[in-house]
């Protein structure tokens, strides 16, 4: 069975994720090579370090300022974090920084994941897209009129980290 647009964004505000773009493809079987979970590893890390970019988005995650370093510095993942293929390696997705995104693993990566295997076995299969690299549901990233402390304080770290490196 083939779903419709229309039925995987009705499957996808079900599972209370209705902001989630998506994109059709047509699985590709790929055999994966044997060293791909060394070069995941270090994509992984890659795309943490890139993440100075997204320190408004990180910061309605509610991390610690250690976690927030080891995420932005590649040295470890927080608790309750997933990083994501858009399009799955096993589906023919590439090991690049352009094909991963973060979202909270429960309840986000624990109902895409939901969301894809109920599609298994159709010729074709809608993928969470999500336009930015770190998903954070609208109904969490809308703040008040005060502004946000914590993304102004995480802002500041992200910025003087990245003169450090000389990313400015």
């Amino acid at each position: 069975m083939h779903w419709s647009q229309e039925t995987a964004e009705q499957k996808l505000a079900a599972l209370k994720m209705e902001d989630m773009p998506i994109i059709c493809i047509a699985p590709e079987k790929v055999k994966l090579s044997p060293d791909w979970f060394t070069r995941y590893k270090n994509l992984c890390r890659q795309f943490m370090e890139s993440l100075t970019d997204s320190t408004e988005e990180i910061a309605f995650m509610n991390l610690s300022q250690d976690e927030f370093m080891g995420l932005i510095t590649g040295k470890r993942m927080p608790a309750n974090l997933s990083i994501r293929f858009r399009i799955p390696l096993v589906f023919g997705g590439g090991l690049e920084l352009d094909n991963m995104f973060m979202c909270s693993t429960f309840p986000h990566s624990h109902r895409l994941d939901r969301f894809i295997i109920e599609q298994y076995g159709n010729e074709k299969i809608w993928l969470p897209n999500p336009v930015k690299k770190i998903y954070v549901p609208a109904h969490t990233a809308s703040g008040g009129d005060g502004g946000n402390a914590t993304a102004d304080r995480l802002s500041q770290l992200a910025a003087q980290l990245a003169a450090e490196r000389g990313m400015e």
